[in-house]
């Protein structure tokens, strides 16, 4: 069974790595880079992914946008679950991984970053210019009216509306989201607009719902000015990031990629992919890139 190249500094391996390194550096240097970043650049922060193996072993599956929209009981059920999973969200820290890559946009060495997290840890980290693809769950927005709210007020407001809420007993999810006990969730109180009453959801993109058009017109006018794109921590199993590769191999530019376990597609396409933990090969790599 192979194993990340990091996970041995040792010898062979780290030769090996070191080689790698060095070919996706000289595939990036001197060019526009344009970085697209997926969940395995916030796990080491202790945000989980829908595709690592603890989320494989609760077989869970993600809210569906129709049925937030038409049924107040899945409505219930989302809200209850997130008081207990925004609170890791907001309190989670950026890692190595995001700030490799915002020095990377501070140095001039990187043009900008697409993600398709929703936990807003590249921007915790400093990075300045980035489209994020699936939205982000740090406001919520009226489906009524359009007011938007940040999330933390929205949380104030329903812990104060459910003051026994028992968040301690909830096992935390993806986006946000958190497994807790039906019998809680049946007792937990939802809030509405403050505007006009109506309901909320989190500005993310649900599942069953395309990426916003003026989303994705930002994204894909980024990738425009690409000379080169670096992809780190996904398995591209979202059609939604997988297109900006098929993009740059289009476009014939280089593709460089960073994730633990190949890619789900994608992978015959890049110049150079390195299996280990972002946090360890992009500072790795930002450091080789510095001016």
């Amino acid at each position: 069974m192979s194993r990340p190249l990091d996970s041995d500094p040792q010898g062979s391996a780290a030769e090996a790595l070191d080689a790698q390194l060095e070919a996706l550096a000289a595939a990036l240097r001197g060019r526009r880079v344009v970085a697209l970043t997926g969940a395995g650049c916030s796990t080491e922060s202790g945000v989980p992914d829908y595709r690592g193996p603890e989320t494989r072993r609760r077989a869970r599956n993600p809210i569906q946008f129709q049925d937030f929209l038409r049924d107040p009981e899945a409505r219930r059920r989302y809200w209850a679950r997130s008081v207990a999973g925004w609170a890791q969200i907001d309190a989670a820290a950026p890692n190595d991984a995001h700030r490799a890559l915002a020095a990377l946009e501070g140095s001039g060495a990187l043009h900008g970053l697409i993600t398709q997290n929703v936990d807003r840890l590249h921007h915790k980290a400093g990075s300045r210019r980035v489209v994020e693809l699936h939205g982000a769950m740090a406001e919520v927005a009226c489906l009524s009216c359009r007011a938007v709210e940040r999330r933390e007020v929205l949380q104030r407001r329903l812990l104060s509306l459910n003051p026994d809420w028992q968040v301690r007993r909830a096992e935390i999810a993806p986006d946000g989201d958190a497994e807790a006990p039906d019998a809680d969730v049946a007792a937990f109180r939802v809030v509405g607009c403050m505007a006009c009453g109506g309901v909320l959801k989190p500005r993310g993109v649900f599942f069953g719902v395309n990426v916003p058009r003026p989303v994705s017109d930002d994204a894909l006018a980024l990738m425009a000015e690409a000379e080169a794109l670096l992809v780190v921590g996904t398995s591209l199993a979202v059609y939604s990031g997988y297109r900006f590769v098929l993009q740059a191999a289009e476009a014939g530019i280089p593709v460089g990629m960073i994730n633990l376990g190949p890619p789900h597609r994608g992978g015959e396409l890049a110049q150079v992919f390195i299996d280990g933990h972002a946090g360890v090969i992009a500072p790795l790599l930002a450091a080789r890139l510095r001016p």
